[in-house]
C-alpha cells in the first residue's frame, strides 16, 4: 500500500498492510538518527516510515519549522514574538502583549499581510502528494496562541477576567485563523486539516472544562468548520489530561485526536478506545516518559505490541506515534523495538537510508 491508502484504510476499519505511523523526534533525537543512518536530518521521518508528510502554517511554523543551529540564536516572527534557541528547541524570549493596555490589544495587528508567506510552506509537499498522506497545520489555533502572545500568566488572568477588550481580542484572534484556514484549503489538496491547542497539562486541563466551553469552544468550532466545509477530516493535538472535552470535541466534528498522553489521568489509550473508539481515530500513546527512555527493547515491543493490537481491535481507527516527541534519552535499540513491531524492520530502515544516499 501507498502511504496515503495506508492512513485512510486505518481511518476507515479497513484492512492495511502495516499499522500507519506518524513519528515525532526532538531535534537532538533527528540528530543521532541521521548520523547512525548518514543521512541528512531531513530525511529521518521518511525513511524511519512516517506515513504522513505534513507542514505548518500558522504559528507553529515559528517555534518548530525555523531551525536555528546553535543555542542564543533567534528571530521575531510575524507576530511580533521573540524566540531563542535553548536546549535544540526554540523558547519565547518576548511577548509582544505582556502587560499591554486594552487600547493596545485592540490595536494588536495579526499578520493577514503574511498569510501568502506561511502557506507558502506547503509547497514542499508538492512532490509527496500521489504517495504520502498531506496534512496542513493550522496550530495553535485558539488558547495557545493567548499564551504565545500574553505570556501564559497574562493569558490566564485575561481568560478570568473575560474584559470585554479580551473577549473582542479573541474573535480577532480566531478571524485571522480562519482566514489563514479557508485560503490554506482553497489553495491547497490535502487529506486532513491538523489543528491544536494544547489545553492540558500533566495533571488535568488548564482551565475548567466549564471555561473551555464558554471562551474556547465556540471559537475552535469555527476553525474545525473550515475543514469541514471542504470535506477534510479534522486532527486535533493536545497535550494532557483532556478527556472530560472529548465529547466535546466529537460533537465539533473531530476525526483524529493526538498525542494520547497516556501518563494523564483519564488518558489510558484502552479506556479512551474503548469509550470513544467509535467516533474517533487515535494517533500516539506511546508512553515517552517511562517506557521508551527507560524500558528494555523486549518492554518496548511487548507494550508497543498489545498497544497496537488493542487500539486497532475494530479493525483500524490507529495511527502509532508516541506520546510526546521521542526525547534523545531514548536509546536507539528502543526505537527499533518500536518500529519492528509496527512492521518496520531495522533491516527495512537501514535499506531506505542507503537508497537516499545513493539519489
Amino acid at each position: 500500500m501507498t502511504s496515503k491508502e495506508r492512513v485512510k484504510a486505518a481511518m476507515n476499519r479497513e484492512p492495511v498492510d502495516r499499522v500507519p505511523i506518524f513519528m515525532w523526534f526532538h531535534p537532538e533525537t533527528t540528530r543521532i538518527l541521521a548520523d547512525l543512518l548518514e543521512i541528512p536530518p531531513a530525511q529521518v521521518g521518511g525513511v524511519m516510515g512516517n506515513d504522513v508528510c505534513q507542514k505548518w502554517v500558522a504559528h507553529n511554523h515559528a517555534m518548530e519549522g525555523i531551525v536555528h543551529e546553535r543555542d542564543g540564536e533567534g528571530h521575531t516572527d510575524f507576530w511580533g514574538v521573540e524566540w531563542e534557541r535553548v536546549d535544540g528547541f526554540n523558547q519565547i524570549k518576548r511577548y509582544p502583549l505582556r502587560g499591554a493596555s486594552p487600547g493596545d490589544v485592540d490595536a494588536y495587528p495579526f499578520p493577514y499581510d503574511k498569510i501568502p508567506d506561511l502557506l507558502s510552506n506547503m509547497d514542499a509537499l508538492a512532490p509527496f502528494a500521489e504517495q504520502y498522506f498531506i496534512g496542513c497545520d493550522v496550530s495553535p489555533c485558539v488558547f495557545e496562541m493567548f499564551g504565545r502572545l500574553f505570556g501564559m500568566e497574562d493569558a490566564m488572568y485575561q481568560i478570568a477576567d473575560a474584559t470585554p477588550a479580551f473577549q473582542r481580542f479573541v474573535r480577532r484572534s480566531t478571524d485571522f485563523m480562519v482566514a489563514l484556514s479557508e485560503q490554506a484549503c482553497q489553495r491547497y489538496a490535502m487529506d486532513w486539516f491538523w489543528t491544536g491547542d494544547d489545553v492540558g497539562g500533566q495533571r488535568g486541563m488548564m482551565m475548567s472544562p466549564e471555561m473551555w466551553r464558554e471562551l474556547i469552544k465556540p471559537e475552535l468550532a469555527r476553525v474545525y468548520d473550515v475543514g469541514k466545509r471542504h470535506g477534510l477530516p479534522v486532527a486535533y493535538h493536545s497535550c494532557g489530561g483532556i478527556r472530560p472535552i472529548i465529547p466535546d470535541l466529537i460533537e465539533m466534528g473531530l476525526n483524529v485526536l493526538n498525542p494520547i498522553q497516556c501518563d494523564c489521568p483519564g488518558m489510558d489509550a484502552l479506556e479512551l478506545k474503548k469509550d470513544f473508539g467509535k467516533h474517533l481515530t487515535f494517533m500516539g500513546g506511546v508512553d515517552t516518559i517511562g517506557l521508551l527512555p527507560n524500558g528494555s527493547p523486549g518492554d518496548v515491543r511487548r507494550a508497543t505490541r498489545a498497544l497496537i493490537d488493542d487500539m486497532t481491535s475494530d479493525g483500524g481507527g490507529y495511527i502509532l506515534a508516541a506520546s510526546h516527541t521521542v526525547a534523545p534519552e531514548t536509546s536507539v535499540d528502543n526505537i527499533f523495538a518500536m518500529y519492528h513491531e509496527a512492521g518496520v524492520t531495522r533491516e527495512a530502515i537501514f535499506d531506505a537510508a542507503a537508497a537516499v544516499r545513493r539519489l
